[in-house]
């Protein structure tokens, strides 16, 4: 669609603009508040290419100060974001029910210092180190689509202890450093508080948090069935048929040092040589020039560390990977997951793998037309109301009307972003 017809379907559609407007930013106290944020979601949903401030000003109005008032609506007005995120999410679910709750994570590259938790990190998908911001989105998987709803931004120790940092981003005093396992859980905390649905799993990736054990364990005791992809060298203990039961273990020796003893063994090691295989035509871990056989390798397993706040507690999962014979495949390639639905069919769990993959997709589609990576303020807030306002765009265009009846656009394989930086949802990076 071109950005003629784009500008031509929204004024087609500009009362259904405000009042989708007005639901998600009636919170805000100030009638101009409001406007500029109806301004900022048509910018979003109609200007090509980049979306700076300035273009997005210009491309909704002529007057020659909208850019400035725009500007100091995103940046620098105090207006909180949550309660848009969780009418927003009210919204979705009001149109559509919800398959998954996915996490996915996003590097956002920058060249300067001065943007709020910019640090250098490796980044596997550029492998190289980079100059970025690093934050987490939640997404709700629906049929055919993906829609972020909250997103939290990781604060590295220098910026959560240095005063004139903190001033100059404007972070909150109540905003510390977390770790990327607490930002996570924190995200799934918060959308479990605001659903009005049943609660839907949860899937994410964990396959580079160093205590993906303990965050699985603390997924479990609140109640979430979860489906995550984790590191391959996490120590897991066979279980079911066919296994020796890890012995019980007094509380002396919960430690992780006992949680490598000679009972464990690596997850992707378990997911190789797993004791049940599941036969499946199409790949999990990327396209195929042609059909070759395909099997899905799993096992019953444990996890130590998991469990280690539940005295006398062995949760049982199931832990999974692909398989793919003949020469140089020789074992499991891409993701290994774990579940603790243990008793779902394999085809369940699978179809569920390929729709957290879409997080992905969305990510793509989110950097090249929605501006994921073009946010030009550098306070804590500022990044907050871009995203809320950008999740807000995507979700009208993806559901409104006849939008999601189109929306093929946004159901393909993780795509470079603009400018050639690599937007992954990490939960779907090797799907499809």
């Amino acid at each position: 669609m071109t950005a003629h017809m784009r500008t031509r379907a929204l004024a087609a559609g500009g009362t259904a603009l405000d009042e989708f407007t007005e639901r998600l930013f009636g919170h805000l106290p100030r009638a101009d508040q409001r406007r500029w944020a109806r301004v900022y979601l048509q910018g979003l949903l109609t200007t090509p290419g980049k979306k700076s401030v300035r273009r997005l000003a210009a491309s909704v109005t002529a007057s020659p100060t909208a850019s400035q008032s725009l500007q100091q609506f995103i940046n620098a007005s105090p207006w909180e974001w949550d309660p848009a995120r969780a009418e927003l999410l009210r919204w979705v679910e009001e149109r559509h029910p919800v398959h998954a709750w996915t996490v996915g994570q996003v590097c956002f590259p920058k060249r300067g210092e001065h943007s709020v938790g910019v640090h250098r990190r490796f980044d596997p998908a550029a492998g190289r180190i980079v100059n970025c911001q690093f934050g987490f989105g939640l997404f709700l998987s629906l049929d055919g689509l993906s829609v972020p709803v909250d997103w939290r931004l990781v604060l590295p120790d220098s910026w959560s202890v240095d005063p004139a940092l903190r001033r100059r981003a404007r972070i909150s005093p109540a905003v510390a450093h977390q770790t990327p396992e607490s930002l996570v859980l924190e995200l799934v905390d918060s959308i479990a508080a605001r659903t009005s649905s049943v609660r839907a799993p949860v899937v994410a990736d964990l396959s580079r948090l160093g205590a993906a054990a303990a965050l699985i364990g603390m997924l479990g005791r609140r109640g979430h069935d979860f489906l995550v992809s984790v590191p391959p060298a996490l120590a897991v203990c066979a279980a079911g048929p066919g296994h020796r039961s890890e012995p019980a273990r007094p509380a002396a020796y919960a430690t992780a040092a006992y949680a490598t003893a000679a009972h464990a063994t690596s997850a992707g090691d378990l997911a190789r040589r797993g004791n049940t295989s599941h036969p499946y035509a199409a790949p999990l871990t990327g396209r195929v020039a042609r059909p070759q056989p395909l099997r899905i390798q799993s096992a019953l397993v444990r996890v130590p560390g998991a469990d280690l706040a539940v005295p006398g507690a062995q949760q049982t999962y199931r832990l999974f990977g692909e398989r793919r014979p003949g020469p140089g495949a020789p074992g499991a390639s891409g993701a290994v997951w774990l579940t603790n639905m243990s008793r779902h069919r394999m085809d369940d769990l699978l179809r569920l793998v390929r729709q957290s993959g879409r997080a992905a997709a969305t990510l793509g589609a989110l950097a090249d037309d929605f501006g994921l990576l073009d946010f030009e303020g550098r306070s804590f807030p500022g990044w907050h109301h871009h995203m809320t306002l950008m999740s807000a765009a995507y979700a009208y265009r993806g559901l409104f009307s006849s939008g999601y009846r189109q929306v093929a656009w946004n159901n393909g394989l993780p795509r470079r972003g603009r400018r050639g930086a690599e937007v992954r949802g990490r939960s779907g990076d090797d799907l499809e």
